[in-house]
């Protein structure tokens, strides 16, 4: 199959899940998603970056995102699983972790690795905004565990520059100065960002985050 690509549509599926069958569009409805693939239950990074990711749910709540996660096990086994990320981690982990024994949402996401054991997932990250288009899809190795810090980083990004005609520069955290659009003019600019235009460039304009 094709390999998805940035402002593709998600793919959307019906699966079992450690909290019941989920469909991914209604599940998500209006919100934000995040979907982070792991290889395997009971494998030793993830079971570090469930644990985290459960003691982010709040700031992910706070964005507007839903979170999910994936594995290529059973329903049966991610609730054994959760059981070992809950006592190691000293958390609860509290949003639902797909099983695809079948490989079918791996399949539709180009989650396997080609050079990679076949049966496995790949650590993959989806961004899926509320039209239900990928915003963002990063792929760790097995070796790296996920910055949560980074993830809810570039959501700030995503929502910020998806209803404000900005960017983000290097390093960006919320609040910080933006870059103006290239396709403003300066002039429309000042117009349009009532906190002031800086321009360091005719091409690089910054201005303070029209949000904060």
């Amino acid at each position: 199959m094709a390999t998805l690509r940035l402002g593709d549509t998600a793919p959307d599926f019906t699966a079992d899940s450690s909290m019941g069958t989920i469909n991914l569009y209604d599940h998500l409805g209006d919100s934000w998603g995040i979907l982070f693939s792991h290889p395997a239950d009971f494998t030793p990074v993830c079971t570090t970056e469930l644990g985290t990711a459960a003691k982010f749910k709040s700031e992910f709540d706070k964005r507007n995102v839903k979170m999910l996660a994936l594995s290529v096990d059973g329903a049966a086994s991610h609730k054994e699983w959760i059981k070992d990320i809950d006592e190691v981690q000293d958390t609860t982990v509290n949003f639902p972790i797909i099983a695809d024994e079948d490989k079918k949402v791996a399949d539709l996401y180009d989650m396997i690795h080609p050079r990679a054991d076949n049966n496995l997932t790949v650590r993959s990250v989806f961004i899926i905004a509320p039209d239900k288009t990928v915003k963002l899809i990063l792929t760790y190795p097995a070796s790296t565990g996920r910055n949560f810090y980074e993830l809810l980083r570039v959501i700030d990004s995503l929502q910020l520059t998806a209803y404000h005609k900005v960017a983000t520069p290097a390093n960006w955290k919320n609040g910080e100065d933006v870059v103006v659009s290239p396709a403003i003019s300066t002039e429309d600019a000042k117009t349009m960002f009532k906190k002031g235009v800086t321009e360091v460039k005719p091409y690089l304009r910054m201005t303070p985050d029209p949000t904060s």
